[in-house]
């Protein structure tokens, strides 16, 4: 790549860079600002996230903008550093996804999960008192549970429906406890449950309550985890990608500069 392309692409790249960073810096502000602890708890690694895009950014501009191959190295060995640990999360992300699927039940055109079915990375986070004290109160506050009987007017829409993980397992109790379904919120406790699980007597109809304390609440939340985690890791696959790219052209605008700086 001749000398004057590769400094010029790097500098473009790291100009827009910077500006993504700024707006993602912006964004971990408003979040901090807003009322929804669930969602301020995500401020500091937002703003960090958008931080340290921010100074490996104005490094490969500075380098390139200067000619500088001091710079220029720096911004590679910080840029390597980058996409080692991409290159670990991901393959991390997508062990400990390996695990977990659904059961199929008669009658039911959603799933239902058991938490044992997951890897221990997920039962020992979500076995966690306080992790799951945070996100107990998160899924309280959110309109997963609430809004079901808005959605659902009929006790026939809301047996056909097709419920999300969460859904499935912390708005209503397991189908193996045989309480009957009176509408989309409220289950009839009075009949004694047909099975042993202990989530069938943790269930109550309180919007405060539901089946939150549930082993099959975790196993929904552990399942959407799941799903999130695959977008992610794939999503990193192409960062990688990309990056690596980034890297190569990074390489050639160094070399570049060293050799212009020792032809002066």
């Amino acid at each position: 790549m001749g000398v004057g392309t590769s400094t010029f692409v790097i500098r473009w790249i790291n100009f827009l860079t910077m500006l993504l960073a700024v707006g993602v810096v912006v964004f971990g502000v408003w979040m901090s600002t807003h009322h929804d602890g669930c969602r301020r708890s995500l401020t500091l690694p937002v703003i960090c996230l958008g931080g340290v895009i921010f100074l490996i950014s104005i490094i490969g501009f500075l380098g390139a903008w200067k000619n500088s191959s001091i710079l220029l190295w720096i911004y590679l060995i910080l840029l390597c550093f980058i996409l080692v640990a991409i290159l670990v999360f991901t393959v991390l992300a997508f062990i400990v996804t390996n695990n977990g699927s659904g059961h199929s039940v008669d009658g039911l055109r959603y799933k239902e999960y058991q938490l044992k079915d997951y890897s221990s990375w997920f039962l020992n986070q979500l076995n966690n008192t306080h992790n799951w004290k945070h996100l107990k109160s998160c899924l309280v506050k959110s309109a997963d549970c609430n809004n079901l009987s808005k959605k659902y007017k009929t006790l026939k829409q809301y047996k056909s429906a097709k419920l999300t993980p969460i859904e499935a397992g912390c708005c209503r109790p397991p189908s193996e406890c045989g309480y009957p379904a009176v509408n989309a919120s409220y289950y009839d406790l009075s009949f004694h449950p047909v099975s042993s699980n202990k989530d069938c007597k943790l269930y109550k109809n309180s919007r405060q309550v539901k089946c939150y304390n549930c082993d099959s609440c975790k196993a929904g939340v552990a399942q959407y985890m799941k799903t999130e985690w695959r977008v992610v890791a794939i999503f990193n696959v192409v960062l990688f990608l990309v990056l690596s790219m980034i890297y190569f052209v990074g390489c050639c605008a160094r070399r570049n500069a060293a050799r212009s700086q020792s032809k002066a």
